[in-house]
Order: structure tokens, then sequence, then C-alpha cells
């Protein structure tokens, strides 16, 4: 096992001193390590798996370990991971759903407790090195430690909160402690990681430095330096009770202008308990416990965690082992998305040659590239590197060296039938031709490609920088390993990837349409759109359909509507004169400054008074969307329920806190959705008629 690690601590090129075997446990997932000057060098590397998590077994022997340095202290000990992918992802969730009771959820996180206190007390400095995610329990673990090193790659944060839950191995203490606790807080509330610079800024690590300088780092902070983590006079200041109730409420008001906090409780658990304890540490960490038992039982938590696991299912469709990575991609088309297409190709490190027959959309295009490389945490170096991968192409050179190509002209039909008739004799015969087309049939495409068998569909969805849903659009006349590579692809560039069949509408907007149509409606009766988006938001929905028409694009809207109503003969209503009109007069949202409401900077202008909404308008709203969800299992658009979920919560925002569509109405419960989606159509028409037996 020793060997093992040395092995892959040396493909990550670390610096490691000599060293020889130092325990006598028969531990599987930890190595203890003897280095110079009586250190010791803790190794994390989980047995059978690509990454470390907190699993009961990995805290039983770092338990084990502990007690054995006890009886004799180093006078240094160094925490770190032989794992490529990073320190540790955090705990090992799946545990903690298979215990049923709150009483065997609190003792296990006592028990956890223990050995985190246990290695916190360890009498000896003690060192975590980080590099890669150390997120969760893995960074509640390093905060056990008098010092944390950070390789450049680190990226530290609490991500409970996306979970339903709050930290629950005593970050909640730890962290307000060791940082300003509100920029703690924030870190908590939000769920979103820090980098390693933006770490050491926060005091969250004490140095950044390369793999080459480790080993120094690391004598320098057992033996030499002194570490000062005491709170400023301000920080002082905030962490005084009149001072944590009074960030208390700022916190609830930004937080509830994100989410609805009587759908999601963690953040006011979390608020609630750096209120009443942020100046104790013991009763911060037993309340901790007690807490974090309580939200995992939740229905928020349980369904939250079910999404968690929806991703980890996408996602898991991008390992096609068999499949070799794609290097080059030709997008033809550099609109807006088409653009945005190639440049996040570029980012995530493929060559990517982009044409388009006006050079002012082109050059427009790698603007917006440079704008998205800006926002990321990327070097100079970095970005410039992104930017080389992207190549204008005005003449096409890039189609003969392109594995994949992705058209992304406008969506009409023979628009797409002439660029592939122009192209397909110039890519090689191994390329994948793929259209970005959001609703026209590919069987209708494919009737002037030559090898259908190597013709996809690649839905991406707007912004493509954060939808991270893919829709891998299927045929009858698709090769498996066309499909497989697209597959592959979607993980290439961190997309996940929702397999669907090529019927009208695909997936997302068959689901999304009915839902937007039925605002639009509502519109027509006279309802205001912020009432009627705060329907929405209030159900839990990123945003309301008013907006998100707005920002679709409302000839897209009524296109998309109009198509399936024709070829799916559906109780879709026709749109009134008034919404027309806005098309003829080229109102259509966001892209053209006014639609549905007047934009602004890139905002919608709203009331900023808006009364609540009816109780009947969110299941006007939401129940036309899961009926049409259900439509598409049934119609076999995917083919099983999890995908459909993941899809629709990944590629329309559907409230997570449901567990997505299906998952909501086996909770709601069938009958019941079923009993008031007829009083619905009672009221107003067929389309409310349920779509399952």
């Amino acid at each position: 096992m020793t060997g093992q690690i040395l092995k892959a601590l040396k493909k990550r090129e670390r610096q490691m001193p000599e060293q020889q075997e130092q325990g006598k446990g028969d531990w599987q997932h930890w190595q203890l390590l003897k280095g110079s000057k009586d250190i010791q060098w803790l190794v994390l590397d989980q047995q059978d798996s690509g990454h470390n998590v907190l699993s009961q077994d990995v805290i039983g022997e770092l338990n084990d370990i502990l007690a054995l340095l006890e009886k004799q202290p180093p006078k240094g000990l160094v925490i770190r991971s032989a794992k490529p992918a990073g320190f540790c992802m955090g705990a090992d969730i799946r545990e903690f759903t298979e215990l049923s009771e709150e009483t065997e959820i609190v003792n296990r996180l006592q028990s956890a407790h223990q050995v985190a206190n246990r290695l916190e007390k360890l009498d000896c400095p003690k060192v975590a090195v980080i590099h890669g995610n150390c997120l969760g329990g893995g960074l509640e673990l390093a905060l056990c430690c008098d010092a944390r090193i950070a390789l450049p790659d680190a990226k530290l944060g609490f991500p409970e909160i996306n979970l339903g839950l709050h930290p629950g191995l005593g970050g909640t203490a730890r962290a307000t402690e060791l940082m300003d606790p509100l920029d703690a807080m924030k870190m908590m509330l939000t769920g979103k990681p820090m980098n390693a610079g933006k770490a050491k800024a926060a005091g969250l690590v004490d140095e950044v430095v390369p793999e080459r300088h480790v080993q120094n780092a690391v004598v320098d902070f057992l033996f030499t330096r002194k570490l000062d983590h005491q709170h400023s006079t301000k920080e002082k200041l905030l962490s005084t009770g009149v001072a944590r109730q009074l960030e208390g409420r700022q916190m609830r008001k930004q937080t509830a202008k994100k989410v609805p906090l009587t759908h999601y409780p963690a953040p006011e658990a979390l608020i609630n308990l750096w209120e009443d304890h942020g100046n104790d540490h013991d009763g911060m960490l037993q309340n901790e416990i007690q807490s974090f038992a309580s939200l995992l039982k939740t229905e928020t938590a349980q369904n939250l965690i079910r999404v968690f696991f929806l991703r980890e299912e996408l996602k898991g469709q991008t390992r096609q082992k068999d499949i070799a990575p794609l290097q080059r991609v030709h997008v033809i088309g550099a609109g807006t998305m088409g653009g945005d297409i190639a440049a996040w190709c570029a980012y995530k490190g493929l060559t990517v040659t982009l044409a388009d027959a006006e050079p002012k959309m082109i050059a427009q295009a790698m603007g917006n590239a440079g704008k998205l490389a800006g926002s990321k945490d990327l070097s100079p170096a970095e970005q410039q590197a992104m930017l080389d991968r992207l190549i204008p192409d005005l003449d096409q050179k890039g189609l003969a060296r392109a594995d994949l190509i992705i058209e992304a002209v406008p969506e009409k039909l023979d628009i797409k039938k002439d660029v592939y008739d122009q192209i397909q004799s110039q890519m090689k015969s191994d390329a994948i031709l793929a259209t970005n087309t959001s609703s026209i049939p590919l069987q209708k495409l494919r009737e002037v490609v030559d090898d259908p068998s190597r013709f996809i569909g690649l839905h991406f969805f707007n912004p493509v920088a954060k939808m991270p849903l893919l829709e891998v659009v299927q045929h009858d006349q698709l090769d498996d390993s066309t499909r497989q590579t697209a597959l592959k692809f979607a993980g290439q560039i961190d997309r996940l990837p929702a397999p669907v069949d090529s019927q009208p509408g695909f997936l997302v907007n068959r689901v999304l349409t009915p839902y937007l149509m039925e605002a639009i409606l509502m519109l027509d009766e006279g309802i205001s759109a912020e009432v009627i988006d705060k329907a929405a938001t209030d159900f839990g929905m990123p945003v309301g359909p008013v907006e998100l028409a707005d920002q679709v694009g409302l000839d897209i809207c009524l296109s998309v509507a109009d198509t399936l109503r024709e070829q799916l003969d559906s109780n879709l209503p026709q749109a009134p004169a008034w919404l027309k009109q806005k098309l003829d007069d080229n109102k259509l949202g966001k892209k053209t400054g006014e639609g549905l409401y007047e934009w602004k900077d890139g905002k919608p202008r709203k009331k900023r008074s808006v009364p609540d909404a009816e109780d009947e308008m969110a299941d006007r709203l939401i129940l036309p969307l899961v009926n049409a969800a259900m439509g598409c299992y049934h119609d076999k658009v995917v083919e099983s329920t999890k995908v459909l979920d993941g899809a629709v919560i990944f590629g329309t925002g559907f409230a997570p806190y449901t567990g997505g569509p299906v998952n909501y109405l086996e909770t709601r419960g069938k009958q019941e959705v079923r009993e008031r989606m007829q009083q619905l159509a009672d009221t107003h028409g067929e389309r409310f008629t349920p779509a399952w037996d």
C-alpha cells in the first residue's frame, strides 16, 4: 500500500522527504509515513475510489491513527491526499441517507466530532497541505490543523447548503472563529468555493505555494513561523451578541432574495446557530450536531440530496472508457449561441475554429470570449492560452481537421440543409456532425446528410457558460459510437448530458412551453407580469415565466409553441393578438430592449411593490409543466424518470427542493394533482387534462 501511495504522490510530482512506513495498523485508507526531523506524514488515499470522502471507515481509521500518535506525538504532523483529484470531497452523503432515525444521525455526528476534536487537540503542531478540491467535511478536517498550506489549484468551500444542510463536522464554529465571521457565514450560506488566492486573503489558508516549495513551507510552519489567528477588533465586535443579531437580519434578507426561505430551511438554521452560539465554541459545536441532524430529515434536504445524485447519474454517462476524447471542434455560426459554444469549448481546453459568413459576428464572438476568460479564475497566461485555442475561421479551413462540427446557424430548416450540403465534402470521414437546433426534428435535417449514423443533436441552453444541461438528441439511424462520443464530449466540456429522442420540442422546450404560454394567458386576463413572476418564484422557480419568455425571446417562444401545437396536436392555446403585434413591432424581449417588460442594462424594469399572488396562480403555472414532463415520459422522449427530473431541473431551473417534476407529482400525490387539474380544466380549459394514467 505504501508503494501505491508513493507512486500516486510521485505522479503529482510531490517533493516528499525520504519516508518509511510508521504505523502498525492494518489501514486501508490512510498511510502514516515518517519523514525527516521527526515529521509524520498522514496521507489519505481512500481505497477503490478516484477521490477521498469521509466515510465512516475513513474516520474510524483516523481515530485509530490518532490514538497511536497520542502515545508518542511527533514533532509535527502533515495531512495531505494522494488523490490527483484533490484533498477531500467531504462526507459520504450516501451513508447519512441510510440512517432512518434522527438519533442515529446525532450519534454518527457525535462520533465524528470526537475524532475531529481529537485531531485538533493532538499535542504537536499540525499542517494540512491542500490541493484540488477541499470541500465540506474535507475542509472541516483541515480546519482542525494549526495551519493550512494550499497549492495554486486548491478549491476550498462548504457546499452543504446545496444539499439543504450546513457544515456538520465543526465547520460552523471553526470557520467563524478563524475568518472574519461575516465572510465565513457568506461562504457557508452561498456554498461557493474559494480559489487558493481568495482563501489566503480571507484567512482560510495561511500560505499558497507551488508543489516544489511545499517541503520548505511545511518545515517553516511546524518549527519557525508563529501563527496569529486572533480576530481583529472589528471581527471581535462582529461576534458580539448584538452584532450577530443585526447581521443575522441582513443575512436573512439577502438570502431571501435568492431562495424562498419557506422551502429552504438550512440558511435560517445556520443563521440561528450563529446568532445563538457564535461566541461559544463548545455550544456551537454541540448545537451544530442537532441542527444538522434535524435538517437532514427534512423533505427539502432529502430532495436536494436526490438532486445531487441525479447530477451524478447524468455525469456518469460521460465516462465512456472506450471512446477517445475529442481534440478539435469546428463551430459554424458565430451568433449568440454559436459564439458562446465555441468560447466555452476553448475554455475547457479544446482547439476550436469558429466560422461565420459575417466577419463582424466572429469579431463580436471573440470579444465575448475575452469577457468569459476574464470572468474565470484564470491567470493572464491561461486567459491568453484559452483565446489562442479559439481561432477565427472565415474560410472554414478547420473543417478538414475537426473531430466534431457543431452547426449553430439560424433556426430555419432550409438554411441548415444548405450548410450541410456545402460542408460535407470537406469533413473527415470519421467526423461527427451535430446540430444545435432547439426544435427541428433530426429526421428532417438528416435528409441531406450523407451519413446519418454520424449526425446528432447537441442542444445547448442560453447562457451557455451558466446552463449545465446539454440535450443529446438521438434518432433511429444514429450509430452507438456517435452517441457515446457525444456523451464523452459533454464530460470534456463539463456539461450534464440528457439523452432525448428527436420528438417535437425534444424535452426541455416541450416541458417549458406550457409554463410560458400559461403566463401569456394570465397576462391576457389582466394579471400583472410582476404578480405572475412572483407566483413562480415564491414556488421556487429561479425566474418567473414572463421574465423568462423575454430572456428566451418572444419570437422563439411562439415558434416553439406553434411547432408543438402543430406536431403534437396538443391543447396549447393560440397566442393573443397583442402578442403577435409585439413580434411585428420587433419587441421581442431582452435582445431588443422591450418585450413583455422593458429592459435596461440587461435587467427587466419591474414595479417595486408587488402584491401576493392568488393561491391558484402557482398551480396554473407549475402543473402544466409537470403535465408536459409526464407526457414526455409517456412518449419515451426520455428513458427514465431520473433523467427526466434531472434534465428539467438543470435545463429549466425547476425548483430543486421538489426533487424534480416527477418527484413533485409523486410526493404531492397523483390523485390530488389529478383532482386539482380537473378543477383547473373545468375553469380554464382542456389544456389541464392530465397526460398520465
